[in-house]
């Protein structure tokens, strides 16, 4: 399955929480590291589409309102399909939470 760089890290992230919920607000990070400034407009707009499109494809479940005219997603949580592509994303061997005590 193709996914672009902001759906990885979507399902990246969505992943590190296990089964809590994922505030869209938290999405914005991935802009942070880009040299040239894109309009915050521009990157809830495109956060909107990444999520709009994890949805349709059976990765991802949206929390939030239904209106008449428009949809308000506040939280996403990763559905066990997610959770398979966020595994192959992360390779076959993971890194283990260890921590090294420092020698004195």
């Amino acid at each position: 399955m193709r996914l672009s760089k902001l759906q990885k890290y979507i399902l990246l992230q969505c992943f590190e929480r296990k089964y809590s919920k994922l505030d869209r607000k938290n999405l914005v990070a991935f802009y942070n590291s880009s040299k040239p400034k894109i309009k915050k407009q521009s990157q809830i707009n495109s956060i909107t589409v990444s999520l709009d499109r994890l949805i349709k494809k059976g990765l991802l479940v949206g929390f939030g309102e239904i209106t008449k005219e428009k949809v308000f997603m506040e939280n996403v949580s990763l559905t066990c399909l997610g959770r398979l592509e966020a595994k192959k994303l992360l390779g076959e061997q993971r890194k283990l939470p260890l921590k090294l005590k420092k020698k004195k």
